[in-house]
């Protein structure tokens, strides 16, 4: 049996999408973080089948809520402080994302202006779709669940 110990302050995102814990330990730049970090992949799970959880030992508040619930907003995050968990969030779309997107029309102001945050509006939740702030370029996040 696999043994992960427990932590004294972070957080463990559960009900992650078999699969995508290393996508989302990359995008939430983990790597930059001086933390200790567990990736669990394809742990049996009674509700999904198959899930990843990730367990982070820092401060909650080097995680960005926004990011992880564009990626996927169905992910629990449970905070811990003194090896309990004291709290349980609750993702839900962000209404704005910035800098997680590019937009691909080579029109985009964007495209010239590299300094420019990359900025994109949610239009539909139940689509999960998104335009650019600036072009209207339409984005629709390819790993939403169905």
């Amino acid at each position: 049996m696999l043994n992960i110990s427990g932590i004294n302050e972070g957080f463990v995102l559960d009900h992650i999408q078999a699969g995508m814990s290393l996508q989302i330990y990359h995008d939430l730049k983990l790597d930059r973080l001086d933390c200790t970090v567990a990736i669990i992949k394809n742990a049996k799970s009674n509700k999904m089948g198959k899930k990843d959880i990730i367990k982070v030992e820092c401060p909650i508040e080097a995680l960005d809520l926004d990011i992880l619930g564009f990626i996927d907003h169905n992910i629990t995050v449970n905070v811990i402080k003194g090896d309990v968990i004291v709290e349980k969030k609750i993702l839900s779309l962000p209404k704005e994302v910035h800098n997680v997107i590019r937009c691909k029309n080579p029109r985009c102001i964007t495209s010239i202006e590299q300094e420019l945050d990359q900025v994109f509006l949610l239009t539909d939740s139940e689509k999960e779709s998104y335009r650019c702030k600036y072009c209207e370029e339409k984005y629709i996040n390819p790993n939403r669940r169905v």
